[in-house]
This record gives structure tokens, C-alpha cells and sequence, in this order.
């Protein structure tokens, strides 16, 4: 991962798709955001964008004792043109957890840590394996949609509607 002009974190990439159009690339991208991701929050910006938000956990402790240590929010953008599409994603914050009454790992009400300032509020070891995650995150989340992009999506059967004749026994 490296930084954008605004100093936050960015993972960024483009892609050639040589022979599709910008309708079937948009397609595309909406269908795997709402099947590989349906808990992301998608906007569709205009007819060559799309915008969402979402979260995944992050993971600590030791590698039996594994629980989880927060969420990390993020912003996803992906922009479509003619055999080409890019997408990146940035805005990261984390959120941490802490265990409630009953042993349950929630987040934490009113702390939200900009991944970008976390080195002030968090220490080395933790932030790394933060990014390390992050950036993992990222990498298998580009993968999966340069899959999603080279397959076509399921078109759903519309079956016919069952008409009731009453004046026929």
C-alpha cells in the first residue's frame, strides 16, 4: 500500500479488459460487489462509477488464541471506461473491540483511529500487523474482483406467472 495526494492510505490499480464495453464492465463490477460483498454499501455515482463502504475484522493474539482485536473500515471507488476499469481502496479507520459483559468482543463507542495517525495512538507491533492485514485485505479483495470481472454474471430465469382461471373447473 502507499499514499494518495491526500496522505491517506491507497491500494490502487488499473486493468485492461480488451474487447468490453463500459456498460458490461459496470455490470460486472456492481454484480460482484453485491454477491462477493452485500454487507459493502454501494452507490452507483454515474453510468462509469461506482462507490461503497464497508468493514472486515482484524485479528490478534497468538496464533491458538487468535480473537479479534477490531474493524477496519474502508472506502471503495472502482471507475469504468471502455476496456479498461480501476478501482482503489482508501479511508481506512479502525475501530477497536474490547469484551463486554458477557465475554463478547464489541467495538468501542466513539474511537475511531485514522489508520494514516495510528502510530500516534498505537503501538509499532500492533500497527504493522494492521497493515500487514490491511494489505492483505486489498490484495485478495483485487483478485477476487479481476475474477468476477472475466466471468459473466448469472442472469436470473424470470419464470411466467401462474394464471388462475376460475370459471374453468
Amino acid at each position: 500500500m502507499s499514499f494518495d495526494e491526500h496522505n491517506k492510505y491507497i491500494y490502487y490499480q488499473v486493468v485492461n479488459m480488451p474487447g468490453l464495453a463500459v456498460d458490461t464492465l459496470h455490470e460486472r463490477g456492481a454484480y460482484f460487489l453485491k454477491t462477493a460483498y452485500p454487507k459493502t454499501a454501494v452507490k452507483a455515482l454515474n453510468a462509469d462509477a461506482l462507490m461503497g463502504e464497508g468493514k472486515f475484522i482484524t485479528y490478534g493474539g497468538i496464533s491458538v488464541m487468535k480473537h479479534e482485536k477490531g474493524e477496519m473500515a474502508y472506502q471503495v471507488n472502482i471507475e469504468f471506461k471502455d476496456q479498461k476499469y480501476r478501482f482503489w481502496l482508501t479511508n481506512f479507520v479502525f475501530t477497536p473491540y474490547q469484551r463486554d459483559r458477557y465475554g463478547n468482543f464489541v467495538p468501542q463507542l466513539g474511537v475511531e483511529i485514522p489508520l494514516e495517525t495510528a502510530s500516534t495512538r498505537l503501538e509499532k507491533k500492533e500497527l504493522d500487523g494492521y497493515l500487514d492485514e490491511t494489505g492483505a485485505f486489498c490484495k485478495q479483495w483485487g483478485d477476487k474482483l479481476k475474477i468476477y470481472m472475466l466471468k459473466v454474471p448469472a442472469q436470473k430465469k424470470e419464470e411466467p406467472v401462474k394464471k388462475v382461471v376460475t370459471d374453468k373447473w
